[in-house]
């Protein structure tokens, strides 16, 4: 079931429908989709696909010239596919097969067989220079290390710079897409799974509609042979060799610790070491560093950008032992205990989610080109305070927005500190404001809504779709 990939899938198809020469690079995290997205576009066409295999360059030899071969003899046995000598020779012969007709190349895992053969990069660069003006080859790049794709596929340091004619990065699934894997679920149900997993199609598969939420923890997430499991170390080990120091670095954002200080102590860091450690969370995709928009705060806060982890880490890490010692039961309980607090920041992400798809869709007026948080002093209060949603277009804010996971519905005190707080970051009279809520609203806010064509009331089932 192909979900949420229409955009990326249409990409492929055009450069595909343009003929000639085609150097679409695609990317993103692992188990996003990539592999499928692929094989999905290439299904109906002659294609050598071809996934290399990590630190091992005389074997990806052997499996690039297998897959030559069963391009040319489909039903003969691969392994009586004759060996090419080197790289050179086997792209060559690719190259060769897409003279007279289109033909798709895929190289999956691409930064594996770059570092297994340093020359990869270059013989690339000097056939796609040879042969892109007569050639009819459509050639994919694919990976799953974002730094290594940005910085020696994309970058202009690398051979191949300047000669992709697209690139595709994949992202997870928005909560809209995501909610499709488990139809049957109400919408607190699927946001909340949504806030465990995020939009990785491998992880949404691994949960149940028919069964409860609390049902769908123990059986993804508590027991100790699930693919969950274990999921964010495995991924983490893959990224970094190290990752005593990362492990304890995400485990601290995971429990609320978002400036550098709370870090370093929660993590029992050097303040010096954490600056480093943070870049590479961030160059591989795991931390975002994030400002307040309309300036606010001079001190930036770090978040993890994976539910995953964020979930991992905040719930599974630290019940470990009461998990392998089979009492999934006591650790449901404190997971939804506490499951409310942890599912504010995932309700933004959400809110924010839809506020983008309505701009896209053309629904908000003029729309806007940039989405945050707002947070930073109130001089006439003294004292901290923020706002969940900044909507920015040209720098001044033109949509404000305030996002409530709680049982309680949304009352007029909600609109009224928003309004009081939109003095904070300059907002315009006519900015229009958004109330997200869960549960819904009281009357009153409904009465007011209906007559201030600037207030929308926005409840989870809308946001849901």
């Amino acid at each position: 079931m192909m979900v949420g990939r229409e955009r990326e899938l249409w990409t492929l198809q055009r450069l595909y429908a343009r003929g000639g020469f085609q150097f679409p690079v695609l990317f993103g995290r692992r188990r996003v989709g990539k592999t499928y997205l692929m094989s999905h576009f290439a299904q109906d066409k002659p294609t050598i696909f071809f996934t290399a295999v990590e630190d091992n360059a005389v074997l990806n030899l052997r499996n690039l010239s297998r897959e030559i071969y069963a391009y040319d003899q489909p039903d003969a046995d691969p392994r009586l596919a004759p060996l090419y000598q080197d790289f050179q020779t086997a792209f060559e012969a690719v190259f060769t097969r897409a003279t007279k007709r289109q033909v798709v190349f895929i190289i999956d895992e691409y930064p594996y067989l770059a570092k297994a053969d340093a020359s990869i990069p270059s013989i690339l660069q000097a056939l796609i220079d040879r042969h892109r003006e007569s050639s009819q080859l459509y050639l994919i790049l694919c990976g799953s290390s974002l730094s290594f794709m940005r910085e020696q596929v994309l970058g202009e340091k690398s051979p191949l710079y300047g000669r992709r004619t697209a690139q595709v990065e994949l992202h997870p699934l928005d909560f809209q897409d995501a909610r499709r894997f488990f139809p049957a679920l109400d919408p607190v149900s699927a946001a909340e799974l949504y806030g465990m997993a995020g939009g990785v199609p491998l992880y949404l598969q691994q949960f149940d509609d028919s069964i409860s939420v609390d049902e769908n923890i123990v059986e993804a997430f508590l027991d100790p042979s699930s693919i969950l499991y274990e999921e964010p170390v495995n991924l983490l080990k893959q990224e970094i060799q190290k990752s005593s120091a990362y492990n304890a670095i995400i485990e601290a954002v995971a429990s609320g610790k978002t400036e550098n200080n709370e870090i370093a102590t929660s993590a029992g860091i050097a303040s010096g070491d954490l600056t480093y450690y943070l870049k590479e969370l961030q160059r591989i995709g795991l931390i975002e560093k994030e400002r307040p928009v309309c300036g606010g705060s001079r001190r930036p806060v770090y978040r993890l950008s994976d539910n995953l982890f964020r979930f991992w880490y905040r719930f599974i890490l630290p019940n470990r032992s009461a998990i392998e010692r089979h009492m999934p039961q006591r650790v449901v309980k404190l997971i939804r205990g506490r499951l409310s607090e942890y599912m504010g920041p995932v309700f933004e992400q959400i809110c924010c989610e839809w506020l983008w798809r309505q701009n896209a869709a053309g629904t908000l007026g003029d729309g806007f080109d940039e989405v945050g948080r707002w947070w930073g002093n109130n001089p006439k209060k003294r004292r901290q305070e923020e706002i969940d949603i900044v909507c920015l277009a040209d720098g001044v804010p033109v949509a404000l927005g305030e996002c409530k996971w709680c049982n309680e519905q949304v009352g007029l005190e909600v609109l009224r500190v928003l309004d009081e707080r939109s003095e904070l970051v300059h907002a315009p009279y006519e900015a229009q404001r958004f109330l997200f809520s869960k549960t819904g609203f009281t009357e009153a806010t409904r009465e007011l809504a209906a007559n201030d064509a600037r207030i929308h009331l926005v409840s989870l089932e809308e946001v849901a779709g």
